[in-house]
């Protein structure tokens, strides 16, 4: 067997500071994802766990923990169940391979994907909250937690912006950045926020975002009424006045 991919290499540039993936069916018909990086190729497959093992017999081994704290809760015994430090240290490895895959996804555009695999890791981080014996512990996860609201905030942006709903969009973002700084208060690190460069990259969209939003109906006549009372063009303003009316009736 021919372990050498320096022929895959030779075809496909690496290239500094920008994100190159590609997608394809695996000779074994499941679709895959590879990321060129400096040294050579990360592939993951595109459904379920990244790197397609079943821990324990499981999709995830989030889906192992969450069935085995199941059925300690089921014997009533709610105290019991906590996760040790090897557990938290191999979840971490777990959520580094679906990130991995998310940003994948968002340079494919593949927003819907995006959006499923930060929900999951999300579920992940409120899982080891809820767990641990140690708010260190729990650290060890939460730390991860502003970016990948960051990311899925961004995704169902783009999800919106794609179908023209600008307010939906800027909804979403002002409600990442909201949560990112409840998540530091929540956490006692209110001097990250103004730190954050979630919540800067977020803010800076959602100017951008605000920016590009097509004025609504209401809003043009709004700002025909402000031209025409400075014009002295009353006539104008009135007409516009009545148009306002209208417009709130019909609303």
């Amino acid at each position: 067997m021919n372990f050498d991919i320096s022929h895959l290499l030779d075809h496909w540039d690496y290239q500094p500071g920008q994100v190159v993936v590609r997608e394809f069916a695996g000779k074994d018909g499941v679709k895959k994802l590879q990321l060129r990086l400096d040294l050579g190729l990360l592939q993951m497959n595109a459904e379920g766990r990244p790197d397609g093992k079943r821990p324990n017999g499981h999709p995830s081994l989030l889906d192992y923990f969450i069935t085995k704290q199941k059925q300690v809760g089921g014997k009533g015994e709610n105290g019991e169940f906590a996760l040790k430090p090897e557990d938290c240290a191999r979840l971490q490895l777990e959520a580094l391979q679906y990130h991995h895959r998310c940003v994948c996804f968002l340079q494919l555009e593949d927003y819907a994907s995006v959006i499923r695999d930060t929900g999951r890791n999300l579920k992940l981080f409120d899982f080891a909250a809820a767990h641990t014996d140690t708010e260190e512990l729990a650290w060890s996860l939460e730390q991860f937690r502003p970016q990948t609201l960051m990311m899925h905030a961004r995704a169902k942006a783009m999800q919106s912006l794609a179908a023209n709903k600008f307010d939906a969009a800027i909804a979403e973002i002002e409600e990442a950045v909201s949560g990112l700084r409840d998540f530091y208060r929540s956490h006692s690190r209110p001097e990250l926020i103004e730190q954050s460069g979630e919540i800067q990259t977020l803010e800076h969209w959602l100017n951008e975002v605000k920016s590009k939003r097509p004025l609504s109906q209401r809003e043009k006549l709004e700002i025909d009424l402000r031209e025409a009372v400075k014009r002295e063009d009353y006539e104008e303003a009135a007409r516009v006045r009545d148009a306002l009316k209208n417009l709130g009736q019909a609303d």
